[in-house]
């Protein structure tokens, strides 16, 4: 029991979460189906107290309990029916976390005691089960008010973003002189931070760091949910990541990366939760009001599971939607992040009639005057009917576009008929994304991210090898486009090492030299291998972990290099769409698709399914304002082929092509080039800017 003497009063209905107030706290919660709420304080010694919630206004239940303050230990218990065949799954023996708290102690304890029903009873989760989860659950914590200055932020256009994909703990664990491995503080120490302003990102896009759950299955086979996309708690950051209990060290994170210029962007869950479907636990959303947190299939029993998670959040009910918005305003307000990316965001725009570009939620983040102003990035897709929604979002929602992706990988890989694929990754993929006002930015391009092979790893193994995430190799992507050219996995052979490093300069570049915002896998640029393992979502270890032991330092040396010209090079980061359109300022087109005898290719010339070379002459899109960056012309040969000459435009009098890259010889220095032809090495990558020829 507490030991301080406490008083409770009706206290206010908003805002919701545990909010302390002088001589108090205010405690405010939504249910819109249970009869009662309960709620339960705890000391350092695991006395609980228990205090129903006075009133209730509308669907939210409110309190305030004075006597207590910032630091104490809290959660819930909801009291309701028990019938799931209706959606209704209250069983006030479970402790129940609040969905709005800041801060959480750790993580549940596996036990048969958290399930609402009995384990092994004949009736399955139509079953009560009458044990106590308390002592097997974590605590809410009352986190003081923020008092740390309003954040602020770089503020980097999108035409100008280069984003880097880490993981806190991945990037930082093998790090070099570094402290507090595995923490916000050690991603954001000066050594890590160096390196990244030495590479020349932007942005750094995080993995889940809201509270996460670790898989039951995982644990019982000695794993972990290491990439943490099963989110339990999305207001608080994931206590594996502090260094100290202090929440607000992810704050001051953010404000060191806002120090160097760079911004942070967090992958945020909101399609799902960590509770499962009806065979999983009762931590939170499910014991507070299943059947409005959570789609239901037309038999309430069942979870609509479009996620593959085993269930789906019901994000068109308004209560389900303010807890996404005020958690979004709540890391951009509060924590000082600069955008998002959306997992599964098909899920969030899933309606009772399917995917909508215009959802609720949607058009909730579009009208915000908070939400609105940072980046936005939707994962394009999830597993339910329809899921597939690439190019479909809205303005100002980015898409990651696997089609890129992929697209890149088939054509150096050598694949027949992938040229076509080649120029629209090029241009942005303007098939899909040039509608309804969008700039060519909103496609985000990548090579490699967290979820498939690294990029090392792409062309080393034709073949992901998933054996010790204990699923008898049939979880991850089955077909990666990737090519172990010649060898699987690592190898002595200098001539297939070779050829390795040359196809891993001739993406990158490809990366670089398209129109979109590029992505780049943390690890990457330093040769990171996770050993073929294309999914190691469970492998907190080695496997997942950037191996800094080992550098590439010549391939880092190169990302540098293409990063830097991307940077001075404002035709490779346009807004608008490039469509052979005439542009007012000389009447020339804005794209030019060139043979390699300089002639203009023709349709015939597309489907040739032998084709291996793409040669583009970039210039300002037509219709680009006369106040933008301008430049003359940017001309790229993309060869997967043999060794080949190449006639190159005619420059205009008193210009000169200087050959600015050349994967092949990726060190050597700018030359001028006097001859109208070019030579260039098999599978190569050269690059020449349109320079003054005094």
């Amino acid at each position: 029991m507490m030991t301080q003497r406490i008083t409770v009063s009706a206290g206010r209905s908003a805002p919701l979460g545990a909010t302390p107030e002088d001589g108090g706290v205010n405690f405010a919660i939504f249910s819109a189906n249970a009869t009662r709420i309960t709620l339960c304080l705890f000391n350092e010694d695991g006395g609980e107290t228990r205090i129903d919630l006075p009133e209730r206004e509308g669907d939210i239940w409110h309190g305030r309990v004075s006597g207590i303050g910032p630091g104490q230990l809290y959660g819930y218990r909801a009291y309701g029916p028990y019938r799931p065949d209706e959606g209704h799954r209250f069983n006030p023996n479970k402790l129940l976390l609040d969905p709005y708290a800041r801060r959480i102690t750790g993580h549940p304890t596996w036990d048969d005691a958290l399930m609402g029903y009995t384990v092994g009873a004949a009736a399955g989760d139509l079953s009560f089960d009458p044990r106590d989860s308390a002592p097997f659950m974590p605590r809410c914590i009352v986190e003081p008010a923020p008092t740390m200055p309003a954040p602020r932020p770089p503020r980097t256009p999108t035409s100008e973003t280069i984003i880097y994909e880490a993981h806190v703990k991945g990037l930082t664990m093998g790090f070099p002189e570094l402290e507090d491995r595995g923490t916000f503080t050690s991603l954001a120490s000066d050594p890590v931070l160096d390196h990244l302003t030495r590479l020349g990102i932007t942005a750094i896009e995080l993995l889940p760091v809201q509270m996460f759950l670790n898989d039951r299955f995982l644990v019982e086979r000695g794993l972990t949910n290491y990439w943490g996309y099963q989110s339990l708690g999305f207001f608080a950051p994931d206590p594996r990541y502090l260094s100290d209990s202090d929440v607000m060290e992810f704050r001051r994170m953010v404000d060191r990366f806002h120090g160097a210029g760079l911004e942070v962007i967090l992958d945020v869950v909101y399609n799902h939760s960590g509770e499962g479907d009806e065979t999983g636990p009762t931590l939170s959303f499910r014991g507070l009001d299943n059947a409005s947190y959570y789609r239901l299939e037309q038999n309430p029993r069942h979870y609509v599971n479009d996620t593959g998670t085993g269930n789906t959040l019901r994000t068109d009910h308004p209560m389900v939607m303010r807890m996404v918005m005020d958690s979004l305003r709540y890391w951009v307000q509060v924590m000082g992040v600069d955008g998002f990316r959306f997992d599964l965001g098909a899920s969030l725009g899933r309606t009772a009639h399917g995917f909508d570009r215009d959802a609720p939620l949607f058009q909730a983040m579009r009208q915000d005057p908070v939400i609105a102003g940072v980046k936005l990035i939707a994962e394009p897709w999830d597993l339910g009917p329809g899921g597939y929604q690439l190019g479909r979002f809205s303005a100002p929602f980015l898409s990651w576009n696997d089609r890129f992706r992929d697209g890149v990988r088939r054509f150096w890989r050598g694949d027949p008929g992938r040229a076509p694929d080649l120029a629209a990754c090029i241009t942005g993929s303007a098939d899909l994304f040039d509608h309804s006002g969008r700039p060519a930015t909103s496609s985000v391009n990548f090579l490699t991210s967290h979820d498939g092979f690294t990029l090392q790893d792409t062309v080393s193994y034709s073949r992901r090898h998933n054996e010790a995430n204990l699923e008898d190799g049939r979880d991850g992507h089955g077909e990666n486009f990737s090519d172990n050219l010649g060898v699987e996995g690592p190898t002595d052979d200098a001539l297939i090492l070779a050829r390795r490093a040359q196809r891993k300069r001739n993406m990158m570049a490809t990366l670089f030299l398209s129109q979109g915002t590029p992505m780049i896998l943390g690890g990457d640029e330093a040769g990171n291998s996770q050993g073929g393992n294309n999914n190691a979502y469970n492998q907190d270890n080695d496997i997942g972990w950037v191996n800094w032991s080992d550098p590439d330092p010549l391939f880092e040396r190169f990302t540098r290099r293409m990063v830097a010209f991307r940077k001075a090079h404002p035709i490779l980061r346009q807004k608008l769409f490039l469509h052979s359109r005439e542009r007012a300022l000389d009447g020339r087109e804005d794209i030019f698709w060139r043979r390699a005898d300089g002639n203009l290719m023709h349709s015939d010339d597309w489907l040739d399914p032998e084709l291996r070379l793409v040669c583009v002459e970039l210039r300002t899109a037509s219709g680009t304002p006369h106040y933008a960056a301008l430049e003359i012309a940017v001309f790229v040969v993309f060869n997967a082929g043999p060794a080949i000459d190449v006639v190159l435009p005619a420059p205009p009098d008193g210009f000169v092509w200087t050959e600015q890259i050349d994967t092949s010889t990726p060190d050597s220095p700018p030359a001028r080039v006097t001859a109208p032809t070019l030579a260039i090495a098999a599978d190569s990558v050269a690059v020449l800017v349109l320079d003054p020829g005094d």
